[in-house]
């Protein structure tokens, strides 16, 4: 939905005047709308994404400034009415209108069409209702780091098990046993029987150099030889290592089968320097990288949606921009074809840095325009797609602590509608009437929401009790030089809270 806000409205909202907190205030006022999410809707818990109907109180989540931060409260409630469905790149998200999503909202104008006039754009909290394609999210770059020099491997060898040659009972976590992870991940699966149990690596017959490699990491780091099995019939060769300990010691660090495969967390903290191995082991176990063609690019699939997801932030670290779609479950020419996830590089500056991990040579012919861009903390991505659904049935939230957001697979999510805090510090004048002799505010919210909320405070500070609680939402409306339509039930938030605060100090003085 297009609007554009009052110059006033964007000074004010720039500027705001009495903004903070007032300690041991006479009278609090606090508002606010309920918003949510479909209950299927996936966040990044942890390593993991998870539907936030399944999320529990003290777990921890991403949000908005990269960190992760704890689950304060849940809460699910019955709704009908609309609800917004918005896609990019990254995913799409199911909400209600007045969600509030960090973005960038596009005014009009040629300037705003170019990556340069689009850049000079301020980001805030917007409701989803008031954001339009071409508009841009900020996706939050992960900030949690730590190294880790080495791996203990706590898997106790069976009783009866005398064929596996004895191992180290710790290995240095380098860029050979990254890359073994990798491989691992995209090409290896796990038999785990009694007396049977080892790792195979299922791979193209001419994949010679991903056979050396997982040849000689072996040998290097755990002293064994694997053993070689080809079938020129199918073009496929399967690289066996022959050890229990190592086989359930990867089971219980990754999973088994290709479903339900995952990065563990101590890997996805690891500095992003060291992950460049990781991914390499990655893509040349189940990637593919095509220059030939007119437009370039890079491709990954998985038909684990977990394992998906991680590699974004992967290389969304890396500053690499991804695209993730998803294909469905189908039959083709007889053979039956699990849902997958699609990841693909195809902007040019992501594409060369992509390539510089693996080690393929690219160099660009053209200039290509720039849709997506990062700075330190975010990626920056444009809306592809709006659409509403009516719906009935119930709808999830939840409050994070401190920094008040929580991140999906594809937005950064407010965990509140528009909230409004109004603090006041009461004093008699000259003629002995109550007057608000201090007034503050604090407001999580969109530009009108802050706008009204300090525009509230201007007009209320001076005046007495009875004349504060007689402003109204038209007049902090006027003061700001008119608000879009769409945005007047902010200036209806800001008099609700203000007159909030006034009710408490009087409730407060009668006791």
């Amino acid at each position: 939905m297009a609007f554009e806000y009052s110059k006033k409205v964007m000074k004010t909202f720039l500027h705001p005047h009495n903004i903070g907190e007032i300690k041991n205030a006479d009278g609090v006022g606090k508002v606010g709308n309920p918003i949510c999410l479909l209950p299927q809707e996936k966040i990044h818990k942890n390593s993991d994404n998870v539907e936030i109907s399944k999320i529990k109180e003290k777990e921890r989540v991403l949000t908005h400034t990269g960190n992760y931060e704890e689950i304060i409260k849940i809460s699910s409630r019955g709704y009908k009415g609309d609800i917004l469905m918005l896609k990019n790149n990254l995913g799409k998200i199911n909400l209600t209108p007045e969600h509030l999503i960090y973005a960038m909202h596009m005014p009009k104008g040629d300037k705003y069409l170019r990556n340069y006039g689009k850049r000079k754009v301020i980001p805030s909290w917007y409701h989803a209702e008031d954001l339009k394609k071409g508009d841009i999210i900020l996706y939050p770059i992960l900030k949690k780091e730590k190294d880790i020099e080495f791996l203990n491997i706590n898997i106790p060898k069976p009783k009866y098990d005398f064929k596996s040659n004895e191992i180290p009972n710790k290995v240095s976590l380098n860029s050979d046993l990254l890359k073994l992870f990798g491989y691992f991940l995209s090409e290896g699966n796990i038999q785990d029987k009694p007396c049977k149990t080892y790792i195979s690596f299922t791979l193209n017959i001419e994949e010679k150099d991903i056979i050396e490699d997982i040849k000689q990491i072996c040998k290097n780091l755990f002293g064994i030889d694997v053993k070689l099995k080809e079938n020129s019939k199918v073009k496929t060769a399967q690289v066996f290592l022959y050890s229990t300990k190592i086989a359930r010691w990867f089971k219980k660090l990754f999973g088994n089968g290709a479903e339900y495969k995952k990065i563990p967390d101590f890997i996805m903290s690891l500095p992003k320097e060291k992950q460049k191995s990781l991914i390499f082991g990655l893509w040349k176990g189940d990637g593919y990288i095509n220059l030939k063609r007119n437009s370039p690019r890079a491709g990954y699939a998985t038909i684990s949606y977990q394992l998906a997801q991680q590699i974004k932030i992967l290389l969304l670290r890396q500053k690499i921009v991804p695209s993730i779609y998803e294909d469905k479950a189908r039959k083709i020419r007889g053979v039956k074809h699990k849902k997958a996830h699609r990841i693909y590089i195809g902007q040019r500056d992501s594409l060369t840095r992509l390539c510089d991990i693996l080690g393929t040579i690219y160099s660009p012919k053209s200039h290509e325009a720039i849709k997506s861009w990062f700075d330190e903390n975010y990626l920056y991505t444009p809306i592809t797609n709006k659409e509403i659904i009516a719906y009935q049935g119930k709808v999830n939230n939840l409050e994070v602590n401190s920094s008040h957001s929580f991140v999906s697979e594809a937005f950064c999510l407010h965990n509140c509608g528009d909230v409004m805090w109004v603090y006041i510090k009461v004093a008699k004048n000259k003629k002995g009437h109550e007057i608000i002799k201090d007034i503050k505010f604090k407001t999580f919210g969109c530009v009108a929401a802050v706008a009204t909320s300090s525009m509230i405070t201007d007009l209320a500070k001076g005046k007495t009790l009875q004349e504060a609680m007689k402003v109204q939402s038209k007049d902090v409306s006027k003061a700001l030089g008119k608000l879009p339509p769409i945005k007047e039930h902010c200036s209806h938030l800001a008099q609700d809270a203000l007159r909030a605060a006034i009710k408490d100090y009087l409730k407060k003085k009668r006791k």
